[in-house]
């Protein structure tokens, strides 16, 4: 078996509390994205694009997610505060994927939006590749357009990911997978 198929073999995802510093350095950061961004993409329309946050941003990404949740929640518990206080920083690298769809006159939206999503897979085994830990999450800010808004989409845009990537604190042990008998049928004349 060669490296790629035992890497891809041993993908799992690692919740983001676990993981630690340091992150991908600048050249790291760049060959994930570049990776990421090799994917099939029919009539080489990019329809997607990343926004990263790092440093300092991943603190102000997390505090205009409780602003924005306590706005629709006066009442959140303290607990659920330092939650979205922390959200965008509990791994030391997220990046947002976010899929620029858009009605075209040959390339359908849903093959647009198949796009963004092979991008987050890409970026999870460019990451794994480079030595990192990496979990593809959205959660309920990728559904809001408010906060959609404050972090630069423009309206039509939607948020395909955020890929949290850093280093792994605790082994993480394997989910079950399906048997491939559940999942695959085959068509026959």
């Amino acid at each position: 078996m060669n490296d790629t198929i035992a890497l891809l073999k041993r993908r799992r995802s690692v919740p983001p509390p676990m993981m630690t510093g340091p992150g991908p350095t600048p050249d790291e950061l760049a060959t994930t994205l570049t990776v990421a961004s090799r994917v099939p993409d029919h009539g080489k329309l990019a329809p997607w694009r990343f926004v990263v946050f790092e440093g300092r941003a991943r603190e102000r990404a997390s505090r205009l997610a409780l602003e924005i949740r306590q706005a629709d929640q006066p009442d959140l518990d303290a607990a659920m505060r330092a939650e979205e206080q922390r959200r965008f920083a509990r791994a030391p690298l997220v990046v947002a994927v976010v899929s620029r769809a858009a009605p075209h006159p040959k390339i359908p939206e849903w093959e647009q939006v198949l796009s963004a999503g092979a991008v987050c897979m890409n970026m999870i085994v460019a990451a794994r590749a480079l030595g990192f830990s990496a979990t593809w999450l959205t959660e309920w800010m990728a559904y809001d357009k408010r906060f959609r808004a404050a972090i630069g989409l423009a309206e039509h845009e939607r948020v395909a990911g955020f890929i949290h990537i850093g280093r792994t604190t605790a082994a993480i042990e394997d989910r079950p997978r399906p048997p491939l008998g559940e999942i695959v049928t085959t068509f026959s004349e």
